[in-house]
């Protein structure tokens, strides 16, 4: 017994080989704990992607009794298409414009509310009512906004004397892409407000007041100070935005259904009616793995500046 006990004190356990065990233990934790995230991923996600991705390869219409290997000769049609163009184009428009407004907006919102003032925690409860509303409840609420004959909006500006006549704005091209701007802007406002006034929180208040005896205005003191302390939340939130508004299917169709003559058909939109009102799967997949295509860009961005904030 006393030599074990001898041989143990000649050879004693190094205390960073308990540290790698610790870790070890905690890194099998971590995965353990992730496992059921990955799994509902690979069912939800990663599956439905790769059996599009097969059947992009494939020619398959309600009409065939099984698929015919065609290899890449839908993205070939795709290449050729101008109404899938269209879609490319009409997307990128949207995708600008709802992420510009939002962020204006929703910066303007937050400099508001943070603000000192009475009632200003209602208001800022109130400001989360769009984010809380379901996607096609609001794009109900704005199709009866723009309505040709009881709209809100006609009224309104026919009370002022901007127009003589109510006009049919869901009947225009132009007409119908402002209201699925405004309607999306309108639901992402709360979302982008809440993450400007989380960075607004941190800002040296002793420094803004310098400025301000300095002889600061409210400009100077914007563009030299506040703009440049937000500059990862604009960051992340533009990345956000672009990535959820490439996403955008339900108010579209909701408020517009891709109409007037394909003026809001968008790559969502496209996939939708390709494969459930023309029942051409094969095609519609093509054109979803594109469209994975172009979010892919933006993911990787905000997956690596959450790895670099880490």
């Amino acid at each position: 017994m006393a030599a074990i006990d001898s041989d143990i004190r000649q050879y004693p356990v190094s205390p960073y080989a308990n540290r790698r065990g610790l870790k070890a233990g905690q890194n099998r934790v971590g995965l353990l704990l992730l496992l059921p995230a990955a799994v509902a991923f690979a069912a939800v996600i990663l599956y439905p992607f790769l059996q599009a991705l097969g059947l992009s390869l494939f020619e398959y219409t309600i009409e065939m009794m099984s698929p015919r290997f065609i290899g890449l000769e839908n993205f070939a049609k795709i290449a050729a298409s101008p109404d899938v163009w269209a879609a490319f184009v009409t997307t990128a428009i949207y995708v600008v414009l709802t992420t510009t407004g939002t962020l204006v907006m929703g910066l303007g919102w937050a400099l508001i509310m943070n603000q000192p003032f009475r009632g200003r925690g209602a208001l800022r409860s109130l400001s989360l009512l769009p984010w809380v509303l379901p996607s096609t409840v609001s794009a109900f609420i704005w199709s009866w906004i723009f309505n040709a004959r009881y709209g809100v909006l006609n009224a309104l500006l026919m009370e002022i004397g901007l127009i003589d006549v109510p006009q049919a704005w869901l009947s225009t091209p132009q007409g119908a892409m402002l209201a699925v701007v405004l309607t999306k802007i309108w639901l992402s406002i709360p979302l982008f407000m809440a993450f400007f006034l989380a960075g607004l929180q941190n800002l040296d208040r002793e420094q803004v007041d310098a400025a301000r005896v300095d002889g600061a205005g409210n400009w100077a003191v914007f563009r030299d100070h506040i703009l440049p302390h937000l500059r990862p939340v604009l960051i992340i939130v533009v990345v956000l935005g672009v990535i959820g508004n490439l996403q955008q299917f339900d108010t579209i169709y909701a408020l517009t259904g891709g109409g007037p003559v394909r003026a809001t058909t968008v790559l969502s939109v496209e996939v939708y009616r390709r494969a459930f009102e023309q029942w051409d799967i094969g095609f519609a997949s093509a054109i979803g793995v594109l469209w994975v295509a172009t979010l892919l860009p933006p993911a990787f961005l905000y997956l690596r500046m959450l790895v670099k904030g880490n």
